[in-house]
């Protein structure tokens, strides 16, 4: 998420009560994401002390932590009380929570070409393309952007808050406010019943002329490349990578956090546990190279008479 004009890291320490200022002082904040899509002049956070040397690593350039430690040079930490609450809190500011109030939004962009049929809801900030067809009881969250000659199935959901919730210590979880988007660029065609979830503080992309059967789930802030194919019921859990002409056949699952290289395809009812290289035929569960899986199954078959042999 880019901030609409940066802020001095000055007014930052003033605004989340920073207890400290270790480092460059005269950076200015341009935006803030997690860790694995973090840019210069991002703001990231870290609570929790072994995953402060990831965190101080990382292009990030403005760090939040709770005590303090030494700042790589070129960046600048502050010591706040509550790293997770600072973060959620500047999400908040910049991403407040904004009910609807009517069907399609007064400050939606919707290009004159664009058809919406009957029961589609657009929400604020969205913005869609030329040409682009949205079927009959579709919502189109917050902040979504749409491309030119995009179609969207009905009774799909495209920009839903991110299913990611902070662990508090009484076990309980608090949710974050999610301050992505979703991006669907030109010539994308997403089924019915799909639904597809925005950034926590980054964005969700699905990239151009990939199709997306019928109830199809991305999860939050996962990257989709272009002229990917995914059948229908396909998971993909978030901040996983998809590089460009994957084939995901029928309801397989991928984890969160991975990345699936260019070309692969992956067959039906498989479950994508580890990142897979491209160029690659997958199967199984876990997936693994199909050739390998398919002997391992043709061992498989011939146990049992292996075992009544050797009792013999």
């Amino acid at each position: 998420m880019k901030f609409p004009q940066p802020i001095p890291v000055s007014e930052l320490a003033r605004r989340l009560n920073a207890r400290d200022v270790i480092g460059d002082s005269t950076i200015v904040a341009t935006g803030i994401n997690e860790i694995h899509k973090v840019e210069a002049g991002d703001i990231a956070f870290s609570d929790v002390k072994k995953y402060f040397e990831k965190t101080l690593a990382s292009a990030a350039t403005i760090i939040l932590l709770n005590e303090p430690a030494e700042c790589p040079p070129g960046k600048v930490i502050l010591v706040v009380e509550n790293p997770f609450e600072a973060y959620d809190s500047l999400i908040r500011a910049y991403r407040p929570f904004e009910p609807l109030t009517s069907p399609v939004s007064h400050d939606a962009e919707i290009h004159p070409t664009a058809i919406l049929e009957p029961g589609v809801i657009i929400a604020r900030h969205v913005r869609i393309g030329a040409h682009s067809y949205i079927q009959a009881n579709t919502y189109i969250g917050e902040y979504t952007c749409i491309g030119d000659y995009v179609s969207i199935g009905p009774n799909s959901i495209i920009g839903s808050d991110a299913f990611y919730f902070k662990k508090l210590p009484d076990g309980s979880f608090q949710k974050w406010r999610s301050g992505g988007r979703v991006i669907i660029e030109d010539h994308v065609d997403i089924g019915a019943g799909c639904t597809i979830n925005k950034g926590v503080s980054g964005d969700t992309i699905i990239g151009t002329g990939s199709k997306l059967d019928c109830q199809i789930h991305i999860g939050h802030g996962a990257v989709i490349g272009k002229n990917c194919l995914f059948a229908a019921q396909v998971g993909i859990g978030g901040k996983t990578i998809i590089e460009d002409n994957v084939v995901l056949y029928g309801q397989v699952g991928v984890a969160q956090a991975i990345r699936i290289g260019k070309g692969a395809v992956v067959s039906a009812k498989s479950g994508v546990s580890k990142s897979l290289e491209g160029g690659k035929s997958y199967f199984g569960i876990p997936a693994d190279d199909a050739r390998d899986k398919y002997r391992e199954l043709a061992a498989l078959r011939q146990l049992p008479e292996l075992i009544k042999n050797s009792g013999k």
